[in-house]
């Protein structure tokens, strides 16, 4: 069987001899085979290229993106660091708080009062920063789970010790520590002679003696529970100030306050006056913790 022949003709534009070039169908198709494992070759190469550079910038990018993340690391393991400090700082501080407030309470009670410093049992990230990341990470989270513990242990005081100062305020509030009148003190707490008759009798409180209408204020906080008019106290007040304490004031002119009122440090309750069983002008001041009678001069200041 003969085999096909093809025949390339060769036109030029000019006046030269048209070229013939023939060859068979089997070099035609080696030829077609070739040029498309060659273009198919080519493709690759291209394709090949272009993978490796988006590769290579993909790599340098990751690079730069993991050394940023590690200097993160190393800078957040610095800063927390920096707050195991701070919160040490804090717990020397409640300890000092609490001695200066002579309160003690829970397991600081038995802890002394530090000199500064770290807790020997406290991760010092700052020595794992030229370790392996792996070390620091894992420092990271021992060290933040312990100060998770501590700024618990932190609030818990703190709070402790809000609660002691804010009942120590309001026992302040309560304590009649000023002088509810000027004048002078004509008959001190405890036993005297009787000054209506013979005998010896028991002085609940002390007599200030001072002119007739002066202003009586209230020595403490207070809630008034009681007011009326006795015949051997004349007209009275009785001042409730919580936390057991209350005061007694008897022989005043005039009331200043009405039951059921609350009253402040400093506030005008009464007049000085001679009412009752009195000599003259004076001011009974009694002071009851417990409803059991103490001598006020224990807490004037």
């Amino acid at each position: 069987m003969s085999e096909n022949f093809f025949t390339l003709m060769i036109v030029p534009r000019g006046k030269n001899n048209v070229k013939k070039v023939a060859f068979s169908g089997k070099f035609l198709r080696i030829l077609i085979a070739v040029s498309t494992v060659f273009f198919l070759t080519a493709l690759y190469v291209v394709y090949d290229y272009a993978s490796i550079k988006r590769d290579r910038a993909e790599l340098l990018r990751l690079r730069k993106q993991t050394a940023q993340q590690s200097q993160h690391i190393k800078d957040l393991a610095v800063k927390v660091d920096e707050f195991a400090d701070r919160l040490e700082d804090l717990k020397q501080f409640d300890k000092k708080l609490r001695i200066l407030a002579k309160y003690q309470v829970g397991k600081d009670k038995k802890q002394p009062l530090g000199i500064g410093g770290p807790n020997n049992e406290q991760i010092r990230l700052s020595e794992l920063l030229d370790q392996d990341q792996e070390k620091i990470i894992t420092g990271m989270r021992q060290s933040l789970s312990q100060l998770n513990d501590d700024a618990g242990s932190r609030e818990v005081s703190f709070n402790e010790l809000l609660k002691f100062l804010r009942e120590q305020k309001s026992i302040l509030a309560a304590t009649p520590s000023v002088w509810p009148v000027r004048g002078w003190v004509t008959s001190e707490f405890g036993p005297r002679e009787n000054p209506f008759g013979a005998g010896v009798e028991f002085h609940r409180g002390i007599d200030i003696a001072t002119r007739k209408g002066k202003e009586i204020v209230s020595p403490a906080d207070g809630l008034v529970v009681e007011i009326g008019y006795r015949a051997a106290d004349g007209n009275y007040i009785m001042v409730d100030h919580g936390h057991g304490f209350s005061t007694y004031y008897a022989h005043l002119a005039k009331i200043a306050v009405k039951k059921g009122g609350r009253i402040r440090r400093g506030d005008l309750i009464g007049h000085v006056g001679d009412t009752g069983r009195s000599t003259g002008p004076h001011l009974h001041y009694g002071v009851y913790v417990n409803h059991v009678p103490v001598n006020p001069r224990k807490y004037i200041k």
